[in-house]
């Protein structure tokens, strides 16, 4: 079985050359974040990933964390590498020095977070969970909370949750019905059930920081009626430190397709008397504030699906050097080869690493735009990142995630009939994998939010913008690269024209407009990962020009070609689609399917 081995050449050459990371290393509070740090930094986080995560994976996999009486019993080794991932320092990357962390770019903290998800996904989830809690605290938590949360939520000594779902109320928030009563001084009793929460419960941090949505007693109906409230696993002492315990309890933990090693708890809160907790922020205002968690969960969660698709792609590949079937096409009486000399097995493998190139690019392109949207200090800067950071934050989630699950199975595929052995572990990275599409906002809901928020609340302004520097750099796409460009051209009219009439007919013509939502994700992805990987191949053909011989360089200019030929082609039916599909999803009568 192969090893995960970080992809680092990739990963530095997108990083430096793609998402532009000595403009980002340059802004303000970033300027200890040198080459040499940042080097530094990406080799340890791929000795760690390699060597104590990714041992780790398959255990997850088939011991996973196991639930009796309330207390959740996570792997066996994986508290014992949580503690090394805390006291390394992982979990404090990006956050603020304030309150102990590094204060380092969300640049590198995406390419760290990557290789976390690649080496063992389930484990990477609590980490994840945590930089949620920490967000959300930072933006909306008052002097107190911080004070008392953060240092160890940023630490990892404490680890932290996100609170929606009831067993009545999946997606649909506004039909929350956990309450929170005040009872003075700012402290309220939570009562209700919260179910799939991620890490909920679990034995490798002293504490559990859960962020909870409920009502008040005077809260109006639906979303504007929810508010937030911090509530620790247990109370905390006067010097800080976790007391007694409060009355969140886990009373079951789910049985799942994949992801075995992270605990998917339902939580019980107030059966004993009630949950303490604090209201976080105003009242009223919970689901706003619970949107930033989100918004930062959505973006990790696209990570994950590139993760988990790029170690379906090292699995599959080193398969495919080492499995020994047929002959070579066209070599009469030739020896039995490894399968990689088949034109179908290249094709398959092709598919999956270009597509991983893409996302990974697109993502840490996005990376760059949220760091400069904090720190750039010309506010027309900030607010552009901003914007585009806010268009593409739906389409790292949806176009990665399902994406990730199709390499997966492409990866089983490579394999043929041993890829449906579990032993192989090829059929882990398709059952880790399924879960992406589904969490912290469905495709469809990251569809419906692309084109209702992010294009035609604002007329399409930020994403035009967008297409006309696609259309710039589509330009550059001459000589040997002419083909490429011709096919991401006609990619990015597509996508033009599917803008157009999505700003046209939303108003007017919603529900066709939502039929084709995840349609113009995926168009959106395609074009944006294709944009990215154009990019890439004018800087490699410029390298092989000046006689770098590195392998590399060709590579890359393959992996471009091939998504040119055979992803950016799909631009045109999926515009189709949108522009037309409308009709046959929605003529049906309910009674005939």
């Amino acid at each position: 079985m192969s090893e995960y081995n970080a992809p680092l050449q990739d990963i530095r050459f997108v990083m430096q050359e793609l998402a532009g990371l000595d403009q980002v290393v340059g802004l303000p509070d970033y300027r200890d974040a040198t080459p040499d740090v940042v080097d530094a930094i990406l080799e340890e986080a791929a000795k760690f990933a390699g060597g104590v995560l990714a041992p780790l994976n398959r255990a997850g996999d088939t011991d996973g964390a196991k639930w009796k009486d309330t207390v959740v019993t996570t792997t066996p080794g994986f508290k014992e590498a949580y503690r090394q991932f805390v006291d390394n320092g992982w979990n404090s990357v990006s956050c603020d020095p304030e309150f102990g962390g590094q204060g380092l770019p969300r640049l590198l903290a995406t390419a760290v977070s990557e290789m976390w998800k690649a080496a063992n996904h389930a484990f990477s989830l609590c980490p994840m969970l945590t930089q949620g809690a920490i967000e959300a605290l930072t933006i909306a938590g008052n002097a107190e909370q911080k004070a008392a949360f953060l240092p160890k939520l940023i630490s990892g000594e404490w680890t932290g949750t996100m609170n929606l779902t009831e067993p009545s109320a999946g997606s649909d928030l506004a039909a929350v019905r956990s309450r929170a009563e005040p009872v003075g001084d700012g402290t309220y009793k939570v009562f209700g059930q919260k179910i799939f929460i991620t890490y909920g419960e679990h034995d490798m941090a002293d504490n559990i920081i859960h962020l909870v949505l409920a009502r008040t007693p005077n809260a109006p109906e639906g979303v504007k009626g929810i508010s937030l409230f911090v509530v620790p696993k247990f109370l905390l002492k006067a010097d800080g430190s976790p007391g007694e315990r409060n009355d969140v309890y886990c009373v079951s933990i789910e049985h799942k397709l994949g992801i075995h090693g992270s605990p998917t708890a339902v939580l019980a809160f107030g059966d004993h008397g009630g949950a303490i907790g604090t209201l976080v922020g105003e009242e009223n205002r919970g689901l706003e504030y619970m949107f930033i968690m989100m918004n930062a969960a959505r973006f990790n969660v696209g990570l994950e699906g590139l993760g988990d698709a790029e170690r379906a792609y090292q699995r599959a590949a080193a398969y495919a050097k080492e499995r020994i079937q047929g002959t070579e096409l066209g070599v009469k009486g030739g020896p039995k080869v490894p399968i990689i000399k088949h034109p179908d097995v290249r094709r398959m493998l092709l598919s999956m690493r270009s597509r991983v190139e893409a996302m990974r690019s697109l993502a840490y392109v996005v990376a760059a735009a949220q760091d400069n949207a904090r720190h750039n200090p010309d506010e027309n800067a900030r607010q552009e990142a901003q914007a585009f950071a806010d268009l593409m934050i739906p389409v790292v989630k949806g176009w990665s995630t399902e994406s990730a699950i199709d390499i997966a199975s492409t990866g089983v595929q490579v394999h043929g009939g041993m890829g449906f052995i579990e032993e192989t572990g090829a059929a882990q990275h398709l059952r880790d994998a399924r879960i992406t599409a589904i969490y912290e906002g469905t495709t469809a809901i990251q569809a419906n939010d692309l084109i209702g928020r992010k294009i035609a609340r604002e007329k399409g302004v930020t994403i035009k913008a967008v297409i006309d520097d696609m259309f710039v750099d589509a330009a550059r796409l001459d000589g040997d690269l002419e083909a490429v460009g011709i096919r991401q051209m006609a990619a990015i009219a597509a996508l033009d024209r599917a803008v157009d009439w999505l700003v046209a007919n939303f108003a007017a013509n919603p529900k066709a407009a939502h039929a084709g939502a995840v349609p113009f994700l995926f168009l959106l992805g395609i074009t944006a990962g294709g944009w990215q990987l154009g990019r890439a191949a004018v800087i490699a053909r410029a390298k092989i020009a000046a006689g770098d011989k590195d392998p590399f360089w060709p590579a890359k200019l393959a992996t471009t070609r091939f998504f040119a030929a055979h992803s950016l082609t799909q631009a045109a039916g999926l515009a189709e689609a949108i522009l037309s599909g409308g009709e046959g999803a929605l003529e049906m009568a309910d009674e005939s399917f």
